[in-house]
């Protein structure tokens, strides 16, 4: 089991002063919040990674329909670069709520943001590995074969995409087989139970051994996660979202939670 911490929010030096305390207490990652205004997921995780010099470092997570694909790969490619390999990118269709604009005239059609998730995932894997031509349904990408591909190559022979897989649904499950983690969205609370039912199917249907499964949630202890390693998690992150009334409050609760280390 690896431990994590996404953090609640805030300023951009303070959440980069909480991923070097991570470091430091011995955490295994850090995850940021991407969201439709405010400090810039990347622009931090960049600065994060030349601050650190082992945590693994990702967002928590993209909405990569309403991303550019060739943008985001760029993106991760350099933090990749940055932090000599530490870069994870989980990604999701997006949520429909207030942080995004309007008047974006982004596509809100579930089935379909799936599919353009899907294509960023090939055309971003196409651009890792070299190959700057891309043709799909939503996208098509011609950034030439010559230096500008070759520069923006990740250090990581593949990084890891995390995706959220909606457990029981095959089709959102045959997606995590093609991945290489899942952030479990459960119908309900759901729990250890659901998360080792889930990973039994992916198990039958050939899922990698090495695919990493997600579970978050505020630890008070080694028994709040021996559950759900148990039943098949690689990876517990410690979580505050709804302790506290106010971004300073989680913050401050994180920073305190983040300096006693993981719940191992």
């Amino acid at each position: 089991m690896r431990y994590g911490v996404i953090l609640p929010g805030g300023s951009g030096q303070r959440q980069l002063e909480q991923a070097v305390a991570a470091e430091r207490a011995g955490w295994d990652g850090v995850f940021v919040w991407e969201t439709g205004y405010g400090v810039d997921a990347w622009s931090l995780l960049a600065g994060m990674a030349v601050a650190t010099e082992r945590v693994r470092l990702g967002t928590m997570l993209t909405p990569l329909p309403w991303r550019r694909p060739w943008k985001l790969a760029s993106q991760v490619a350099t933090v990749d670069q940055l932090s000599g390999g530490r870069a994870i990118l989980a990604v999701g269709v997006g949520a429909v709520d207030p942080p995004l604009p309007s008047s974006a005239r982004e596509e809100t059609d579930v089935r379909v943001r799936a599919s353009m998730m899907d294509e960023g995932i090939d055309l971003m894997r196409a651009l890792w590995g070299g190959d700057g031509h891309f043709g799909g349904t939503h996208y098509d990408f011609d950034g030439g074969t010559g230096n500008l591909v070759e520069v923006g190559r990740p250090v990581q022979d593949r990084v890891p995409i995390w995706v959220v897989g909606a457990w029981p649904r095959p089709r959102s499950m045959r997606r995590v087989l093609r991945c290489d983690g899942v952030v479990p969205q459960f119908a309900g609370e759901g729990g250890p139970a659901d998360l080792r039912e889930m990973r039994a199917w992916l198990a039958e249907r050939g899922a990698a051994p090495g695919l990493d499964v997600i579970s978050e949630g505020e630890s008070t202890g080694p028994e709040t996660v021996r559950p759900w390693a148990d039943a098949g998690a690689t990876w517990w992150l410690e979580t505050r979202w709804g302790s506290m009334e106010t971004t300073d409050q989680r913050v401050s609760d994180m920073t305190t939670r983040i300096e006693a280390g993981p719940p191992a």
